[in-house]
C-alpha cells in the first residue's frame, strides 16, 4: 500500500447526492483514559446512527440506501477486527465501492465522522507527515535487523547476519530468533575473542553492508531512517551509508517486538 497514492486517489473523489463519501476516524486506543471502558463502541454506534437519523429526516430514500450499505460494511469490518484493534481505525468508503479503505493504525486519532462530497483526509495527512515511510535499522554486533514501516505500522522485516568465516553478510531466511545467535556469529569463538575481533573489524564489516541498506532505502522509498543500537556501532554504520540518517537511538532493541520498537523510536 502506497499511502501517497491512496491519499491522491481519495482527494480526487467528488460525489454529489444521493452519493457521498464516508470518512471515519475512530479512536480505539486502550491507553487513552477516555477509552478505558471501550467507549469507542458507543462513539461508533452514535456516529453512524446520527447520519442515519439525519438522512431519514431529510427524506432522500436513495441516499439512505447508500449510507446503510456503507454502515453495514463498516460494522462488519469493525466486528471482524474487534479482537485485534490498535490505537485507531480509519475508513473511507463510497456507495459505488470505487473507494474502500479500512485500516487499523498504531497511532491515535480524534474520533470524527463525515458524510460529504469529498473525503476528509486532513488527519490522515497529519499522520503521514508524522510517520512517513520509515526504515528502522537495528544493530547489535554481527546482526542487523531492518524494519520497513509506514504510518507507524509494520510492512516488512529483514535480518542480516555476518558469517565470520567468509566475512559476508547473509540475509537470514528462517525464524528470526535473533537473541540466540547474537554475540558469536554461530562460531566456536570465545566471547572475549569475538569482542576483540569485532571491535577491530567493525567499521570495515559495516562498510560491506551499508550499500545493501542504501539500496533498501531507495527501493522502499524511505523518507526517514533511524539507526537503533550501541551509539558507536550506529555511528560507524551511518558513516558508511550514503542515505541521510534521521536520528540514532542509543538502545539495544534487536530482540524486541516491532511494536515496542515503534513505541520507542517513533514516540
Amino acid at each position: 500500500m502506497d499511502m501517497k497514492k491512496v491519499m491522491e486517489k481519495l482527494e480526487s473523489v467528488y460525489l454529489e447526492k444521493p452519493h457521498r463519501v464516508f470518512s471515519m476516524y475512530l479512536n480505539t486506543d486502550p491507553a487513552d483514559p477516555e477509552q478505558q471502558g471501550g467507549e469507542w463502541k458507543i462513539h461508533l454506534k452514535n456516529g453512524l446512527n446520527r447520519f442515519e437519523n439525519y438522512l431519514k429526516a431529510d427524506g432522500d430514500v436513495e441516499e439512505q440506501k447508500n449510507f446503510k450499505k456503507i454502515k453495514e460494511k463498516v460494522q462488519q469490518y469493525v466486528h471482524d477486527n474487534e479482537l485485534n484493534l490498535s490505537k485507531s481505525i480509519v475508513v473511507f468508503a463510497t456507495p459505488n465501492e470505487e473507494i474502500w479503505f479500512a485500516e487499523r493504525f498504531q497511532m491515535p486519532v480524534e474520533t470524527k465522522f463525515y458524510w460529504e462530497e469529498t473525503a476528509k483526509v486532513d488527519q490522515l495527512k497529519e499522520m503521514y507527515q508524522k510517520f512517513p515511510k520509515t526504515g528502522i535499522i537495528l544493530t547489535q554486533k554481527e546482526a542487523i535487523k531492518v524494519i520497513d514501516s509506514e504510518l507507524g505500522s509494520l510492512k516488512d522485516t529483514k535480518l542480516f547476519e555476518l558469517d565470520l568465516d567468509t566475512e559476508d553478510w547473509k540475509e537470514h531466511t528462517g525464524p528470526q530468533n535473533v537473541q540466540a545467535s547474537v554475540g558469536l556469529g554461530g562460531s566456536d569463538m570465545k566471547p572475549d575473542e569475538f569482542q576483540q575481533r569485532f571491535e577491530a573489524n567493525r567499521y570495515r564489516w559495516y562498510k560491506t553492508i551499508a550499500s545493501k541498506l542504501d539500496k533498501l532505502a531507495k527501493d522502499k522509498r524511505w523518507d526517514s531512517i533511524y539507526l537503533v543500537g550501541d551509539k558507536e556501532e550506529a555511528k560507524d554504520l551511518m558513516k558508511n551509508m550514503n542515505k541521510y540518517v534521521t536520528d540514532i537511538v542509543n538502545k539495544n532493541m534487536l530482540d524486541h517486538e516491532e511494536q515496542k520498537v515503534f513505541d520507542v523510536v517513533l514516540a
